[in-house]
């Protein structure tokens, strides 16, 4: 089992303080100061202490859990994945844990990568076979940043060498959503889709939190414990994020396909919990510390 990371606890402001939005709008990316509105007011969040997965789950371990259990994934039952083809998502026959980009592709040099096509539900059954569970959204943001506010785990100042992004993946060329798009098309048309993950610790320790945490900005999203909810029922967001609001589960960290806006510490995305996954998507665990730990 992947080393776990003890976290004392204690009270914290949850979220992004408004300049974060300012700087956002004022930054050449492609959302609007809405689109991110979830992220604020900053709110008091109490976390009791507990332990944390220093490293998303990584396809080596997972696969340990399926040949424990016999279990079968949703993205296995329905015979079908999410992928990104040239221009958009699409279902992708095969495609699962097993074979991220389809039926012709494998896992034989992904061991250390971190497993995706991971369901909310896939999430739970791994956790709960490994005696722990997964972590709630504050504890998710305490661990990645610490008790003060930082942008990224590491700090303030963005550092393309420290996290598995977009940027990381063309060597810091991209500087538009139309750039990414034609770097992914030259990636998809010769592997096919192919998830650009990185073993875990690659960026280590450059990358890492202050807690020691590895891997909390880009190379996978990672589920939460946590349905997805505003911290401000009055905030003016995009209106698609109220739609999702206690129904879907609040998703952090990013991952290889994100810029660096999209794999800050206080970034949330939000994702469907009966069965839905993609190929960037994964996860890590926490667990209650037990008294005297």
């Amino acid at each position: 089992m992947t080393e776990m990371i003890f976290m004392p606890g204690g009270e914290f402001r949850m979220g992004a303080p408004a300049w974060v939005l300012d700087w956002l709008a004022q930054e050449r990316q492609s959302f609007p100061r809405e689109w991110f509105a979830d992220e604020t007011p900053q709110i008091t969040a109490t976390v009791r202490p507990y332990l944390i997965d220093r490293a998303p789950v990584t396809c080596r371990e997972f696969e340990r859990f399926i040949c424990d259990t016999g279990y079968v994934t949703d993205a296995e039952r329905a015979g079908i994945g999410m992928v990104y083809g040239d221009d958009f998502w699409e279902e992708r026959e095969g495609a699962c844990w097993r074979s991220p980009a389809g039926l012709v592709n494998g896992i034989e040099d992904y061991g250390d990568h971190p497993v995706v096509h991971i369901s909310f539900g896939d999430a739970q059954a791994y956790a709960r076979w490994a005696g722990k569970r997964l972590p709630t959204e504050a504890e998710w943001e305490l661990a990645a940043r610490g008790h003060d506010f930082r942008m990224w785990p590491w700090g303030n100042e963005w550092y393309g060498y420290c996290a598995n992004t977009a940027e990381y993946q063309a060597s810091g060329t991209l500087a538009s959503l139309d750039a990414w798009l034609d770097w992914w098309r030259s990636v998809h048309r010769r592997l096919g889709p192919v998830p650009q993950t990185t073993p875990v610790g690659r960026f280590s320790p450059a990358g890492d939190s202050a807690a020691g945490c590895t891997d909390m900005a880009g190379n996978v999203y990672e589920w939460t414990a946590t349905q997805s909810f505003l911290y401000d029922d009055t905030t003016d967001c995009d209106a698609t994020l109220r739609t999702v609001m206690g129904r879907y589960q609040v998703i952090r960290g990013g991952s290889w396909m994100n810029f660096r806006y999209q794999v800050r510490c206080t970034e949330r995305f939000h994702g469907d919990p009966t069965g839905w996954s993609n190929f960037a998507l994964g996860f890590r665990c926490a667990r209650s510390a037990n008294r005297g730990e």
